[in-house]
């Protein structure tokens, strides 16, 4: 199995989204090479499904998805024996490299880096599922903005209320044991204000109640775009919607999608946050991966679980000194 040997994988899984010869990046024919820009100067990038940077004749034996590619992720593939890192979001030089080039980072540990995004969203009803309903409707470009992504779905048979859909996620996300885990690493650490992102942004929800009735579901994911006039137009589109689920980011309870949804009349749930990704759109990539590839290619799956801890407790005594010797002696003005 070599790097070029996947090129074809992907595009099998993605049903031909992957950019193959490098002339297809520039000739408009691929509709997921985007550019991504919030218009800050020199901050833009372009996704490019497929491979970002490696040598395409080189063996593959290990492979890791991951959501975002970091320098802790290089590192963790460089000590494991990666030699593949599938990446579902956009990978940019410097940024997502620990702020060198990824020539230089990525050759160091002969690792192959391809990333997905854009040509991976819509693939599978998944994120849908796992929140309890079964979309009927799927748009990845919403109102004419890339990215911008939006379910309509019906409930699934054994969700009535809007306590059913937070019970279903609950379950599949094992929430019991990712609070059992938080507990435990509070208490190792002597910590009870640690804090982490997979269990500090939970299931919530914003209008209703537990015992609201739940049948037709708009599904929204606001950090894409996603703004109470597309919620309004959504909306006269499918006058039966009577839910909305926000995934992946979530909005203020102040905020205008909110008071679009209170105006309509709607429930507003807000379910898994982007730390959970890896579970939605990472694994069921990784077992697609398990099923194209050889038996002796090795699957992983990398996650980043972040925590939050106060300054007077983060690390060791012994470090926290020397962070207070070098911020006395080099960084505050004397």
């Amino acid at each position: 199995m070599k790097v070029k040997d996947m090129v074809n994988v992907l595009n099998k899984i993605t049903g031909g989204r992957v950019v193959c010869e490098t002339t297809d990046i520039f000739s408009g024919k691929n509709p997921f090479v985007v550019m991504k820009s919030s218009n800050i100067p020199g901050k833009s990038v372009m996704e490019i499904p497929g491979l970002v940077f490696g040598n395409p004749d080189a063996q593959i034996h290990k492979v890791a998805v991951t959501m975002t590619l970091t320098e802790g992720n290089i590192e963790l593939a460089g000590a494991t024996g990666v030699d593949v890192i599938v990446a579902h979001h956009p990978v940019a030089d410097a940024a997502n490299s620990g702020g060198v080039t990824l020539k230089h980072y990525l050759s160091l540990y002969n690792i192959s880096v391809f990333e997905l995004h854009e040509a991976f969203h819509g693939l599978h009803p998944g994120i849908a599922y796992i929140h309890g309903h079964r979309a009927f409707r799927v748009d990845i470009r919403y109102g004419g903005i890339p990215g911008n992504i939006m379910y309509v779905g019906k409930a699934l048979d054994d969700i009535k209320t809007l306590g059913d859909m937070l019970c279903r996620l609950n379950r599949m996300m094992d929430m019991d044991k990712e609070l059992k885990i938080s507990d435990m690493e509070k208490s190792l650490m002597g910590c009870g204000n640690m804090k982490d992102s997979a269990t500090a942004v939970g299931g919530e929800i914003y209008l209703g109640t537990p015992d609201s009735p739940v049948n037709t579901i708009l599904h929204i994911f606001p950090h894409t775009g996603f703004t109470a006039e597309h919620l309004a137009r959504a909306k006269s589109e499918h006058p039966e919607i009577d839910t909305v689920l926000a995934t992946i980011s979530r909005v203020k309870k102040n905020s205008e999608l909110v008071k679009k949804a209170e105006e309509l009349g709607l429930n507003f749930i807000c379910g898994n946050s982007h730390a959970l990704e890896i579970f939605e759109n990472g694994l069921p990539l990784a077992f697609a991966l398990k099923h194209y590839l050889p038996e002796d290619v090795e699957i992983v799956v990398f996650r980043e679980r972040i925590t939050s801890t106060p300054l007077e407790n983060f690390g060791s005594k012994y470090i926290r000194e020397y962070a207070r010797y070098i911020s006395e002696n080099y960084l505050i003005e004397k």
